[in-house]
């Protein structure tokens, strides 16, 4: 397989695990990281592996506390409102999304669209950091599920790309009374169901695009995605104990007015 297409497998990988658990749309950064070096081929089944890479991660990282949740589900209440706040918190993306998707991908998955969303996530994470936060909520197991619905619905504006499903649901969050560690915490909890339903009708979808000969550059970029995430959901978690989700803002809008300057001014071909 041409040296190139590994290269561009590994840089998408990482691209995917660094952004996909951070607020700074994962989706986002693929399409304008993806157009700029011409990675075409594949790209939707790709894409596949390298989420499902990511979403490796936060099973791995979070092991112990999904086991024993699937294991008290018969009795024990705690795991039960766990698990039923991910369900409920999961089925507003997933009803809009077999709703709207199509539509969606064909209007807004561009890079000029991607870094309209990245400012204005930004400038919305700038006011959520700078209004006045009272936490009510300092752990997992205590989110209501009134909390959790708001959360799901909060999801559904990530199907926009450049929004970041990450950034919605923790800076949803914390606008719902959650602290920003266990806001962070439910996001990656949330990004199972969410991610892995996703994946799998993705992949049932585009199970035509299947090739063996690619195989190569699937597993480089999910294995460049595993390990990127798992670095990014353990500096996230620590990060976010002492500090504001600030610097992601300014550098969503930043990352965002670069692109479109460089297409205003046509120093960049952003191609659809």
């Amino acid at each position: 397989m041409d040296t190139l297409l590994l290269a561009q497998a590994l840089l998408l990988g990482i691209v995917e695990g660094l952004t996909e658990f951070l607020p700074v749309s994962s989706t986002g950064h693929l399409i304008v990281v993806g157009d700029l070096i011409g990675f075409h081929n594949a790209g939707k089944v790709f894409e596949i592996a390298i989420q499902f890479g990511a979403i490796l991660a936060v099973l791995f990282l979070y092991r112990e506390r999904f086991t024993a949740v699937v294991k008290g589900l018969g009795s024990e209440p705690k795991a039960q409102r766990f698990a039923a706040n991910l369900i409920i918190a999961f089925l507003p993306a997933a009803i809009m999304g077999l709703l709207f998707i199509k539509q969606i991908k064909l209007y807004l998955f561009n890079p000029v669209s991607v870094a309209s969303a990245l400012v204005l996530g930004g400038l919305l994470i700038l006011y959520a950091e700078r209004r006045q936060h009272v936490a009510r909520v300092h752990d997992v197991d205590n989110i209501g599920w009134r909390e959790a619905l708001k959360i799901g619905c909060a999801q559904v504006v990530a199907m926009i790309p450049g929004t970041s499903r990450s950034g919605a649901t923790i800076i949803g969050g914390v606008f719902f009374g959650l602290d920003r560690k266990v806001a962070a915490e439910f996001s990656f909890f949330l990004a199972v169901p969410t991610m892995f339903a996703a994946t799998v009708y993705d992949l049932y979808k585009h199970r035509d695009l299947l090739s063996m000969a690619e195989l190569p550059m699937f597993a480089i970029g999910f294995v460049a995605a595993f390990l990127s995430a798992l670095l990014a959901v353990r500096t996230l978690v620590r990060f976010v104990g002492s500090h504001s989700y600030e610097v992601f803002a300014w550098y969503r809008i930043a990352f965002g007015l670069v692109i479109l300057a460089t297409w205003y001014w046509g120093l960049v071909d952003w191609t659809v």
